[in-house]
């Protein structure tokens, strides 16, 4: 879809509009003028019979250059997905105790692990993939590399612990984009988050401080509420249920301009991580297309000069 990035220059077409709108004054009142020309030999010279519509060819061609350049000066573009460098992407995947819940068979775990692994296989080679695991704190497990059998085999190794500590996942992972080498240019690479939690926040900084921080270095932290509200888990010995913090999870995600998903089972989880990778590690930038619009009013330009040269001899 064409867009202008200025377009207060298409106030240019005003004068092109009226120009136009003379243009068909004038041939409208031309009869009027032929009627008091008394040298009809000369008059026929100078507009011979036979013409017809030709003779506005030239003109309307003029007139469409005009426009082309009139619009070429408001800067036309389109949208383009350009690539990141440097792309980082952090995974964050929540293993405190009430990821042991069946309600997603075989568990929510297991679950993830699975749909987390078939993520890391889809995600472009060329993007740097990092991993970090919460509960009561959170912890770097693979660095942002682009071995992806390590970060694999670090999601097939994931354990239970307490608490859930959500917002120190998105500081952990912060930091871990922070580490990112350079390779000569400045600021932090183009990151994202995605944090997979099926719990409320009972340990460290709030989700809140989290989005907060996200949002200051421009990186949006997408977010996956996994599981069912009737989840329920043993701990010591007692049932106790385990509901998804929506609200939480979906605040954080339009905090910080990333997107939240509910999964209830692995598929719609596998859906979920397929529809993030596809739109990780681009953005849409807009491509100037102004050489088009001038090269279109260079081709008319010619068109309507040598139109008029074939059929009056004439240029315009």
């Amino acid at each position: 879809m064409i867009r202008f990035l200025q377009p207060w220059w298409l106030l240019a077409l005003l004068p092109v509009l009226a120009l136009a709108a003379l243009y068909v004054w004038r041939q409208r009142h031309r009869r009027a003028y032929a009627m008091r020309f008394t040298n009809v030999d000369l008059l026929r010279t100078l507009a011979p019979k036979g013409l017809g519509w030709r003779r506005h060819a030239a003109a309307t061609a003029f007139l469409l250059a005009l426009v082309a350049l009139a619009a070429g000066m408001a800067r036309p573009a389109v949208d383009t997905r350009e690539p990141l460098e440097r792309a980082t992407v952090m995974l964050a995947i929540d293993v405190s105790l009430s990821m042991q819940a069946d309600d997603v068979a075989p568990n929510r775990l297991e679950a993830a692990q699975e749909a987390a692994k078939q993520f890391v296989g889809e995600l472009p080679e060329s993007y740097n993939l990092g991993l970090v695991s919460f509960a009561k704190s959170a912890n770097v497990l693979v660095a942002p590399t682009k071995d992806r059998e390590a970060v694999t085999a670090a999601i097939d190794g994931l354990t239970l612990a307490e608490a859930t500590a959500t917002g120190e996942a998105v500081f952990t992972c912060l930091e871990a984009i922070r580490s990112v080498p350079a390779d000569g240019t400045a600021g932090i690479p183009p990151a994202r988050i995605v944090l997979l939690s099926d719990g409320f926040r009972t340990s460290g900084r709030s989700v809140e401080e989290a989005a907060a921080a996200a949002q200051a270095a421009n990186v949006p932290v997408s977010t996956i509420a996994f599981g069912t509200d009737s989840g329920q888990v043993d701990i010591n010995g007692q049932p106790q249920r385990v509901p998804v913090d929506r609200l939480a999870l979906a605040q954080l995600a339009e905090t910080t301009e990333g997107y939240f998903y509910e999964a209830a089972s692995v598929s719609e989880l596998k859906q979920v991580y397929q529809d993030m990778g596809s739109s990780i590690g681009f953005r849409t930038e807009p491509r100037e297309i102004t050489q088009w619009y001038a090269g279109v009013a260079l081709l008319l330009a010619l068109c309507a000069g040598g139109l008029s040269l074939l059929w009056s001899s004439r240029m315009l």
